[in-house]
């Protein structure tokens, strides 16, 4: 039995879960709660988990031979304990009553289980649940690593649920490139301000320990920083938060007080206070923020904006070290909007050197219709890692996009359509390797081609910048699905709809926006926003009380 094999057993699993009312976004989270006490079982038994053990009385051990309503009480009973690290028990010298008692003091694993319930209601579906993660080859998935497999339980959700704008799944491949271009290093700071599930600090961590004979060859030292200090993400969804731990934790990395993901906002409070970082990689969230403006609580943040991506953007390239390093997907319009997307752009230019920007093909992400790219800058410049003027000299911009296949389950993104860039891109973390206009033509028939920072400049400081002719959207039978062609339009209406709105209210028209708002609310057919409702109140208090005023 494959790793394959294992992960679409274990995903057979929802069928149960959907028997007992619960709903599809949630089965990971269900899921994953009873397989993580397997999974620490497995790992102690085979003796590769010294550390964060489950207590006495929260093991495996403790409920696969149960049935029944006490099956169910005992692991409700169980979940209790690992999140608050205490549970009642009966007190011998007080008989008939019970007392507290500490079980457990393993802050990682009370994160991890923090708030953490079942759902579940019928006991004969925990116990079919039970039996057949114990009749999984435990062995065999060993192999692999229990943290590979789980990585695998994670992509598959990812594969088989449609999210909402912005809550992307990046593709295991895409991740694996950016983090062998940028080559992290032992001993180096490696940051995720969006860590999602944690799918890039897991990459980084494997791809070291590859280098490194998975650390074997280091010293005590080093081997303890890069397990509890090399790797920090940050997680604004608490299920989210629980799934990168257990991710981190199943790959040995363990990470501070708080584990390797902290919760809490990059934009916020939790954003400032981290330290500097030698590498980040990143995939932000896609969207406007709620309420308003998304850097109003970071005063350090130049740029005001409510684009989310635009003030991630100024989070990372200002939180790199001197000299640091940084990969990170953004959507097209980053590369585009006018009036503080430009200030962006051209202050990220002036205080790193962007010097590649890979145009990524359309359909490798489950929310459809957009379109993204990865940008690769490091701070400061070659001579000078403190310079804040003019780091930027020229970008090399490599087009995997034009005359690409529509990417989707029939046609998966892998390794080997990014095998090319990588060879563009060349050894050198920072793109200093040599670099020619030749990839699949020469010059303009180049995938990958160089642009000054004057031409930019010509360019009204857009960086969306493309040059090849799509031979696809010449042919009807070749071009992308409907469905596909339908979210790039809704895409592109969105974002058009967003700068429309900003303009509103830079000329004073906020009434208008809340009214415009509210009509598109009602011709869609959906309700509005709380904070909206909000706003509309407001509007509606401040138009009475003005009509009394007068």
């Amino acid at each position: 039995m494959t790793n394959n094999d294992i992960v679409q057993k274990l995903w057979n699993l929802c069928d149960v879960l959907r028997d007992d009312g619960i709903n599809y976004s949630e089965y990971v989270t269900e899921l994953v709660l009873l397989l993580f006490i397997k999974m620490v079982h497995e790992n102690t038994e085979a003796g590769t988990l010294a550390k964060h053990t489950l207590p006495e009385g929260c093991r495996w051990t403790d409920i696969n031979e149960k049935s029944g309503i006490n099956l169910l009480n005992d692991y409700k009973a169980v979940l209790l304990a690992l999140s608050t690290g205490k549970r009642m028990e009966a007190d011998p010298q007080n008989p008939g009553q019970t007392k507290e008692v500490t079980v457990h003091e393993d802050s990682l694993i009370s994160a991890i289980y923090a708030d953490a319930q079942t759902r579940l209601r019928e006991p004969r579906h925990l116990e079919q649940m039970i039996k057949t993660l114990d009749q999984i080859d435990w062995f065999t998935a060993a192999k692999d690593g229990l943290g590979d497999l789980y990585e695998g339980l994670l992509e598959k959700n990812a594969n088989e649920t449609k999210s909402g704008a912005g809550q992307y799944f990046t593709p295991r491949a895409l991740i694996n490139s950016m983090v062998r271009c940028l080559k992290p290093q032992i001993r180096e700071v490696i940051q995720d301000p969006a860590a999602g599930t944690a799918g890039f600090l897991v990459a980084a961590d494997q791809y070291m320990r590859e280098q490194t004979d998975d650390y074997l060859e280091l010293n005590a030292k080093d081997a303890a920083f890069q397990k509890h200090k090399a790797f920090v993400g940050i997680e604004l969804v608490p299920n989210t938060r629980r799934l990168s731990l257990m991710n981190c934790l199943l790959h040995g990395m363990e990470g501070d007080d708080e584990g390797v993901v902290h919760l809490g906002n990059a934009l916020g409070d939790a954003g400032k206070a981290l330290p500097k970082a030698d590498i980040i990689l990143a995939n932000p969230p896609f969207g406007t923020s709620k309420g308003g403006e998304a850097s109003n609580t970071r005063d350090d943040l130049t740029f005001r904006t409510s684009n989310k991506q635009l003030a991630f953007m100024q989070h990372i390239y200002r939180n790199l070290k001197p000299g640091g390093r940084a990969a990170v997907v953004l959507p097209d319009n980053v590369l585009f909007e006018a009036g503080v997307g430009t200030e962006v752009r051209r202050d990220l230019m002036n205080k790193c050197n962007l010097h590649t920007i890979l145009r990524l093909p359309t359909g490798i992400f489950y929310a459809q219709g957009v379109k993204t790219n990865v940008l690769f800058f490091q701070k400061g410049s070659k001579n000078d890692p403190r310079q804040e003027q003019g780091c930027t000299q020229r970008v090399w911009i490599y087009d995997l996009r034009s005359n690409m296949p529509s990417f989707g389950k029939r046609t998966p993104f892998g390794d080997a359509h990014l095998k090319p860039f990588e060879d563009a891109y060349g050894d050198d973390p920072n793109g200093k390797s040599p670099r020619a206009e030749n990839v699949e033509g020469i010059g303009e028939l180049s995938r990958f081609r160089c642009f000054t920072r004057e031409q930019i400049v010509e360019r009204g400081d857009s960086l969306d910048i493309s040059w090849l002719k799509d031979d696809s959207t010449e042919n009807a039978a070749d071009l992308p699905a409907p469905e596909l062609l339908a979210g790039e339009a809704m895409a592109e209406l969105t974002e058009a709809l967003h700068e429309l709105e900003e303009l509103m209210k830079a000329l004073g028209a906020e009434d208008e926006v809340v009214a415009q708002k509210r009509l598109m609310a009602e011709v869609m057919g959906f309700e509005a926003p709380e904070a909206e409702r909000e706003e509309q109140l407001q509007a509606s208090s401040g138009k009475l009380q003005a009509g009394e005023r007068g």
